[in-house]
């Protein structure tokens, strides 16, 4: 089997990998890069395969950086299955019609602010039809039940406990005579969520592809979170200010509002106006109420005895753009939590460039930022940042909290590894800057002196 890294390798964002095995095209992942923008363009809109020759795709959850670029693929010409978990399925069919729309929108805007300096137009990276075709191609699985997308071999998705149906991938491959299992890990969750099942320990493992975004540093304490939450957003409204909150719309976002809905609850935040300004999760939301098998049984036991964990009296659901715009108008305190995360894309930037710039409100950023992003720029002090291509100095103030984070940190991930079994042969460390794969690496050799710890680098192939 030879396995080509085309993605995530060395940086968190872009996952994809193509698997050769028994004459067949397997493709794991399809994300969407993010970073400084020339590149991302190229890297978006090319791929180093011709995606006609894909056998079958398999994913393992629904986030853009891992599941975005697949109305590209089909664009390009992939007219076979994607196989992934029921609910990721659910959410791809949302998720990348949120993103062709954004493409649409992004491109256009974009053109004509180049339009005024007598530039050519942009188009975007897919259309909306593209990305339906996408969502016909979905196939879902049950967690534990097994299929065989190729000759050879048979996946089973494992809880992920990363966002609603994120999975482990393991794959059990035949080749010829010789037998063996890979786990791709997905994105791992920390354990311990607040809505979510813990990552589910895999057996009889012979090669790893893992995750590294936080693999050489440590999340803050969790216990710690809500209360630092209260003290900082309770800090902003208490000078009249507005909280602005970046949010993946899938996963933290229904995160955020549950915490929110807690501490709301606990008196220790004056109830205020709270909007979930993004069409995309309000859509997920309504998903996440569907699928209860992915929760965890303290969830579910406040759905059952008390109320919807994703709704409030002071809690706004926004879809509609008017009403969205008007919030700029509003001049009382209030928390505005939005898309995207890493404020590449969506209404976020519409909301910094109107609010960053007043020194009694408040940014807070609680996901991972990819180096390069908008966020990136912000979370590290620059000022000013271009947002629609107009520089806006950053005066709000400006906080990271990573103890929200849905990645296990280099502890959780030790202790992950710490729980399967089997005889690991290779390991190989992807989805993390430089820096974090390295540091990962240098402990899974400690950990598994038996192995062989590799760090891939962007279009290596290896052979197994």
């Amino acid at each position: 089997m030879k396995i080509h890294f085309l993605g995530a390798t060395r940086t968190t964002t872009g996952s994809m990998y193509l698997l050769e095995v028994n004459g067949q095209r397997l493709l794991l992942e399809c994300g969407l890069f993010q970073g400084h923008r020339e590149e991302t363009t190229q890297r978006n809109c090319s791929f180093p395969f011709d995606p006609r020759q894909i056998d079958a795709v398999v994913l393992s959850h629904a986030h853009i950086d891992h599941a975005g670029n697949l109305p590209n693929l089909a664009k390009q010409g992939y007219d076979g299955p994607i196989h992934c978990t029921d609910a990721t399925r659910d959410l791809c069919g949302i998720m990348l019609m949120d993103s062709a729309h954004i493409q649409e929108q992004d491109a256009f805007f974009v053109s004509k602010w180049r339009a005024k300096k007598h530039q050519p137009p942009v188009e975007p990276l897919y259309r909306l039809p593209d990305a339906e075709k996408a969502v016909k191609q979905l196939v879902g699985h049950p967690y534990d039940n097994s299929f065989s997308p190729v000759n050879g071999v048979t996946v089973t998705f494992r809880d992920a406990g990363h966002i609603l149906g994120s999975a482990q991938v393991v794959l059990d491959v035949q080749e010829q005579d010789r037998r063996f299992r890979w786990l791709f890990s997905g994105d791992v969750g920390r354990g311990g969520d607040e809505i979510l099942r813990d990552p589910a320990p895999v057996e009889n493992v012979d090669y790893l592809q893992i995750e590294s975004t936080y693999g050489g540093r440590e999340h803050a304490v969790r216990q710690d979170a809500d209360a630092t939450v209260c003290r900082l957003v309770g800090g902003a409204l208490d000078q009249k200010g507005k909280v602005i909150i970046p949010s993946f719309s899938v996963g933290r976002t229904q995160q955020i509002v549950y915490v929110l809905h807690q501490i709301t609850d606990s008196g220790c935040l004056p109830r205020v106006p709270i909007f979930v300004d993004s069409p995309l999760s309000v859509n997920a939301t309504e998903i996440y109420r569907r699928h209860t098998e992915c929760f965890n049984d303290s969830i579910k036991k406040f759905l059952r005895e008390q109320e919807n964990p994703f709704g409030m009296a002071n809690l706004t659901y926004i879809s509609n753009a008017e009403d969205s715009k008007q919030l700029n108008d509003r001049k009382e305190p209030m928390v505005i939590i939005s898309a995207s995360g890493m404020c590449e894309a969506g209404r976020i930037r519409h909301h910094l460039k109107n609010n960053i710039g007043d020194q009694k409100n408040l940014v807070l950023f609680i996901g991972y930022c990819a180096e390069g992003t908008l966020g990136d720029q912000i979370t590290k002090g620059k000022s000013p940042v271009n947002i629609f291509g107009d520089p806006c100095d950053v005066r709000a103030g400006v906080v990271s909290l990573d103890t929200y984070s849905g990645h296990a940190d280099k502890n959780e991930l030790r202790s992950y590894v710490q729980k399967m079994t089997g005889n690991l042969k290779k390991i190989f460390c992807i989805h993390g800057e430089e820096s974090q794969c390295l540091a990962h690496a240098e402990t899974l050799r400690q950990m598994k002196p038996e192995a062989e710890v590799l760090v891939p680098e962007y279009r290596q192939t290896m052979e197994i």
